[in-house]
């Protein structure tokens, strides 16, 4: 919550972030399963962040109602530059080393200020997601290419959760 308005802190993705505008519809999703359909009226910067005013949420007890909630988008209205992919479609993409072995399964993708991980197999592995590692990413085919060191990866990290 920030301010007398009902203007709400965001901590948005990179890619969220980038596809935020006033007129954009949106879902909240609260901690206990609630969901509600909203519009954003207006967006604007503050020490960096984003805030966001939802239409109808015009004071600071409307917008305290809200806080903690999940904003969510369309897939449609958050586009995509070369290079960036939704984390939904990097989990489940098998890692696969120059020779074509396959060295684990994505099953989480974090998100750290200096560089995201994919988290690999039940073991939960991190490989960085930097270009050292990663030699492509071919979503359709639901393949990360990996270049990585031996044992890097243990055979473990290929178990699939």
């Amino acid at each position: 919550m920030f301010g007398l308005r009902g203007e709400l802190k965001l901590d948005a993705s990179r890619i969220g972030e980038d596809a935020l505008r006033a007129g954009l519809a949106g879902t909240l999703r609260f901690a206990d399963g609630a969901v509600r359909e909203v519009t954003i009226a207006a967006v604007r910067r503050h020490h960096g962040r984003p805030l966001i005013r939802i239409a109808g949420i015009d004071d600071a007890t409307a917008g305290e109602a809200l806080v903690g909630a999940q904003l969510t988008i369309a897939r449609a209205d958050a586009p995509l530059a070369a290079g960036e992919y939704f984390d939904a479609d990097l989990i489940g993409c098998r890692l696969v080393d120059e020779t074509g072995s396959e060295r684990g399964v994505v099953v989480d993708v974090l998100h750290y200020p200096n560089q995201d991980l994919l988290a690999i197999g039940a073991g939960r592995t991190l490989l960085p997601l930097v270009a050292a590692f990663i030699a492509g990413v071919d979503v359709a085919r639901k393949e990360i290419r990996v270049t990585v060191p031996a044992g890097l990866l243990d055979p473990a990290a290929a178990d699939e959760a």
